[in-house]
């Protein structure tokens, strides 16, 4: 088992920083802006040949009592529960404050292994002026930078020193590589977290009845029947006229980064407000992303009967180009109709990464144009002689011929539902490329 090694403290004293620094990545978001994270961030980490994994938190008010806040204290001590070792940051240039001695007696009380970890103190070389933070009775305090990378493997050494970690075994690393990532995107407040907390059973993100609760891109390991899976929790998706902070704009980078690794996306809509321009926008992009996708309607139970007709033609008319995925009829909250969402999720992973055969696309390409041929461009009219797939998630068809860049955008939707209905591709894009063959004696002559 890998270590866990949890970081927490008060807001903007650099945890995401140091996470990112322990994980090598640029997973969490950074900024110069007091609770930026919100919900616990997992990431894993190696040190020498060891490998552990790191937990990052939103700032940490052990009192709080309402709103936001208590709901981020709960991740936070959610965090604590899971983790081996807590690493306590502080700010070494701020100093110490009652926060921290709140912090500090929270951990005392529960005994865990805890690592005082001074952060910022970069060009301190006078131990003294880190002294002060002896009284949070929590023992040795270990200067750290995490912007510049001081003493961060001295701190992983102290940390790591008491566990013997077991090699990895290669059986595992291939089981984890057979995980489908599936990330959870639409507008702000729609209810993506909930759906991830309903499906996980406990209250793994913030849900919060506020639009913008999620910032970061949040990736939870789940399994389910023997399959792995990792849920990607998105930030809501607003109009871009309409992000302000800078700090949305980061999300918003985190969230279609999420959208482009995956390999399937639920778009997640509020059966409340309809299908919105926005929504549109958000099944463009992914499908231009090439994701596999599966559309559910939450909240559905919310709605009347006339509401409900409201939002069915507002898919037809606004997401025509969705026809190839699966539609759920669902309520994150009463857990109504989300069994039948996992059937088209590995349904759409199936299908984003089918393999089709060379002989048998030749011949359905064949078969199609025998029905019906393309129209004919002036003089000419172009000839399809053979298909091979050239990739998949999403499949692609490149099909071979003479004169191809006359085929009309309409004789290219024919085909797709020729294939699409042979190799059941429900839930993936579907792309086919014309490629011309070239005449190598169309410049003989010319001298």
């Amino acid at each position: 088992m890998k270590p866990v090694l949890a970081l927490i403290g008060r807001p903007n004293v650099g945890k995401s920083t140091l996470f990112n620094r322990l994980t090598r990545t640029r997973d969490a978001i950074v900024a110069d802006f007091a609770g930026l994270t919100r919900d616990r961030h997992y990431g894993n980490g190696k040190h020498g040949k060891y490998e552990f994994i790191a937990i990052d938190t939103g700032g940490f008010e052990p009192d709080a009592s309402s709103g936001i806040v208590k709901e981020m204290a709960k991740q936070t001590r959610q965090a604590v529960a899971e983790a081996d070792v807590v690493l306590f940051v502080v700010d070494a240039r701020e100093g110490i404050s009652a926060q921290d001695h709140e912090i500090a007696r929270y951990l005392r009380r529960l005994g865990k292994v805890c690592v005082l970890v001074a952060n910022k103190a970069e060009g301190m070389k006078d131990g003294t002026r880190l002294s002060e933070f002896f009284e949070l009775g929590l023992g040795e305090v270990h200067a750290v930078s995490a912007a510049h990378g001081q003493g961060i493997g001295a701190l992983l050494d102290l940390a790591l020193e008491q566990y013997t970690i077991p090699e990895q075994d290669e059986a595992e690393d291939d089981h984890q590589s057979g995980a489908i990532k599936l990330a959870v995107a639409g507008r702000p407040n729609v209810g993506k977290s909930t759906l991830i907390n309903t499906w996980l059973g406990e209250e793994r993100l913030v849900a919060f009845d506020q639009p913008g609760t999620t910032r970061d891109a949040i990736t939870v390991p789940f399994e389910r029947n023997g399959q792995l899976f990792e849920l990607i929790d998105t930030a809501g998706l607003r109009r871009r006229g309409k992000v302000f902070e800078a700090i949305e704009k980061f999300s918003v980078v985190k969230t279609l980064q999420a959208i482009e690794s995956a390999n399937v996306v639920l778009l997640l809509i509020d059966a409340t407000q309809g299908v919105t321009d926005q929504d549109a926008h958000i099944a463009g992009y992914i499908l231009e992303s090439g994701r596999a996708v599966v559309l559910a309607i939450n909240k559905w139970d919310a709605v009347d009967a006339y509401q409900r007709e409201l939002v069915k033609r507002s898919i037809e008319t606004r997401l025509p180009f969705l026809k190839f995925a699966a539609m759920h009829l669902i309520s994150a909250t009463k857990r109504q109709g989300l069994g039948p969402l996992w059937g088209s999720i590995a349904q759409a992973h199936k299908a984003a990464n089918c393999k089709m055969s060379t002989p048998l696309l030749t011949r359905l390409l064949l078969e199609a144009v025998q029905f019906q041929s393309p129209k004919r461009a002036g003089m000419f009219r172009p000839k399809l002689r053979y298909a091979h797939q050239g990739g998949m998630n999403p499949p692609i068809i490149v099909v071979h011929g003479n004169s191809l860049e006359h085929v009309t955008d309409a004789y290219k939707r024919f085909l797709e539902g020729r294939f699409r209905k042979e190799f059941d591709l429900v839930g993936t894009p579907l792309r086919i490329q014309m490629k011309t063959s070239q005449n190598p004696y169309a410049d003989n002559g010319r001298d």
